[in-house]
């Protein structure tokens, strides 16, 4: 058996269908959405060129449970992802998603192990970390309208307000910390 730490290889045929390496059969984009959904990530590669097309499908998965009205994503939210790919914030958005999704899921499995299982709208702290990512968000886009960017240095959205952000989000973690220890 292989180590589930590894990601589940998924070749891409010129045919456009997807290999499971492991279990030696075509997928689905759902069998993929199941294998990460079970914990597992996966690596997606066309067979021929040997490209990594892992982000092109995960995005396709997430397109998919959109239109299904699956909505996870609220549209300003995918209004502020479309625009932070044409402005200077792009390279603050990938490091804020990832360390919200960290500590929201270190926040989940702490309250799992505690409490079982739980519905994360439900988790103590979660509306409040849902304000912080709004209020950054806000602040990130507050000015992309027109006029200066984020991060110039201006008495409304400067680098004082990112701090200020980052100080309360630093704040929300010792309180799910405290919480959960």
């Amino acid at each position: 058996m292989t180590d589930a730490k590894e990601p589940l290889l998924i070749k891409r045929y010129a045919s456009r269908r997807l290999y499971n390496t492991e279990t030696s059969d075509y997928v689905t984009l759902e069998d993929i959405a199941k294998v990460i959904r079970s914990g597992r990530d996966v690596k997606i590669v066309d067979l021929k060129s040997g490209d990594d097309l892992t982000r092109q499908y995960l995005l396709q998965i997430i397109a998919e449970h959109e239109s299904k009205g699956e909505s996870v994503l609220p549209i300003n939210v995918l209004n502020d992802l479309v625009r932070s790919y044409t402005t200077s914030a792009q390279s603050v958005v990938p490091q804020f998603l990832a360390a919200s999704f960290e500590m929201l899921r270190d926040g989940q499995s702490k309250m799992i192990e505690n409490f079982g299982r739980i519905n994360p709208m439900a988790m103590p702290g979660f509306e409040a970390l849902q304000a912080q990512q709004e209020a950054f968000l806000k602040a990130m886009t507050g000015n992309w309208a027109g006029g200066s960017g984020p991060g110039e240095d201006d008495d409304e959205g400067g680098p004082n307000e990112l701090d200020e952000i980052k100080r309360q989000l630093a704040e929300l973690q010792q309180k799910l910390s405290k919480m959960n220890g």
